[in-house]
């Protein structure tokens, strides 16, 4: 345990690269099986694609919930190993999994009491809120696998053992991507269970995703020593993690109530355009995944380095995270532009659901660049130990600016108009997260 750990030491180049890799690469796998998931979906009918959107603000909030929780375990356990707290890092990885396991309970109650008011409060059409009641029980009442799947993914991640989470992730997707048409459809001898098929074949996949995560904890994570035998849960600990955690789920949450807000919005039009929002997060997950890896890799390496007190190093990793991400946005946002119609052809899309997809694509992808910045950005504020900085920033763009901005142009009645709200809450959101970091880096890093 007295060796220096490679995110104290290694260039910074390299490290970013041994790190990010592997999270895009498995994140990317993720993002594939989403949209493979919608693809079998539309085939059975634009009404269950729908509902597959109806249903995304709630499984958003549960990945927000687990995800959020993980940032609050990252930054603390990282830290405490840059200190070299060997045993309080031990103790925080047991919370991981406890709060992970309280986090399903919670999740579903919910889906077994309230799933299907859920859909009515967003749409009176029968078949929809059918088919999304459907869908979303077996989400959220088998959501196990999911919250204990991110723990052990972000055990692994805060000591910089990316290449395992890698592993357990790409093994969830490749499950539920081989899975979804049998499920889906009834191949191969299997009961056609439509849409709860593919419900199905998300959580199977995420059950034996767990397994593995747990197994390589277990295993090949020797810096961390998990044991619940003994475990006693510790309040301290407990508001150590939820410090930082509570304003990433917040933030993440206000994603859930900003997408039921925009379903409500683009459902007054037409159930098409509500679809095509729907197509656009799968689609959009596929370009940001890769720098939610990026990200995802800069948290511990930036919270190692700030516990170890190598300010240079800080810096230079926030620098060089940025413009990576800023690049890869690029990328995305091209492909929006010149290819939308491509895109929303792996969606089996009527002509109506073309027409309104192509102008929402290429309005929206503007933005990518610009949130290639505020995602890095707002995360390092969150590794500096200033979360309020990007729970602000969330708040406002998504609550303050995106929500009134799109309502306020819906008025106008033309659909294509709604679609500017985004990148014009992207514009106050890199305005903010620029100042927000400029704070941070006077307050946490002043010694040179």
């Amino acid at each position: 345990m007295a060796t220096e750990n490679k995110m104290g030491v290694m260039p910074l180049n390299r490290l970013l690269i041994s790190m990010s890799v592997p999270m895009m690469i498995s994140m990317l796998v993720q993002a594939l099986y989403n949209i493979v998931d919608s693809m079998f979906v539309a085939q059975l009918s634009e009404n269950a694609l729908t509902a597959v959107s109806l249903a995304f603000p709630a499984q958003n909030l549960m990945i927000a919930v687990a995800t959020g929780t993980g940032v609050g375990v990252n930054a603390a356990l990282s830290r405490n190993l840059g200190e070299k707290n060997f045993d309080r890092a031990n103790r925080i990885a047991d919370h991981a999994l406890f709060l992970a396991a309280m986090s399903y309970i919670v999740f579903a109650i919910f889906g077994l009491f309230f799933a299907r008011q859920f859909f009515r409060l967003q749409t009176d059409i029968e078949e929809i809120v059918d088919l999304g009641t459907t869908y979303l029980r077996v989400c959220t009442i088998a959501s196990f696998g999911l919250f204990m799947e991110i723990a052990c993914e972000r055990l692994l991640q805060s000591t910089g053992k990316t290449i395992y989470s890698m592993y357990t992730q790409g093994l969830g997707a490749i499950i539920n991507i081989v899975l979804d048409p049998i499920l889906i459809f009834g191949y191969f001898g299997a009961p056609a269970l439509g849409i709860a098929g593919a419900a199905g074949a998300t959580v199977f996949g995420q059950l034996i995703a767990f397994g593995l995560g747990f197994y390589l904890n277990k295993t090949k994570n020797h810096e961390i020593t998990i044991s619940l035998r003994s475990f006693k849960p510790n309040g301290e600990i407990i508001r150590h993690i939820y410090a930082v955690g509570v304003p990433s789920i917040i933030m993440a949450s206000i994603g859930s109530i900003m997408t039921f807000g925009i379903n409500k919005i683009l459902i007054a039009f037409s159930s098409t355009a509500t679809a095509v929002f729907g197509v656009y997060f799968k689609l959009q997950s596929f370009i940001f995944m890769p720098c939610f890896g990026l990200n995802n890799a800069m948290v511990p390496i930036v919270s190692y380095n700030y516990g170890a007190q190598k300010f240079d190093r800080v810096r230079k990793t926030v620098r060089l995270t940025v413009f990576t991400a800023i690049g890869i946005m690029c990328v995305g946002c091209a492909l929006f532009e010149l290819i939308p119609e491509t895109l929303l052809g792996m969606f089996s899309p009527t002509d109506e659901m073309l027409s309104i997809g192509r102008v929402a694509l290429r309005i929206i992808g503007v933005h990518f660049p610009l949130a290639g910045f505020s995602i890095i950005a707002g995360s390092a504020c969150q590794a500096l130990g200033k979360p309020i900085y990007a729970l602000i920033n969330s708040v406002c763009r998504q609550i303050v600016v995106l929500l009134p901005a799109a309502y306020l142009l819906s008025l106008t009645g033309r659909l294509e108009l709604v679609w500017l709200a985004f990148p014009i809450a992207e514009v106050v959101s890199v305005i903010l997260n620029a100042t927000f970091l400029r704070l941070t880096y006077r307050v946490s890093l002043e010694r040179k």
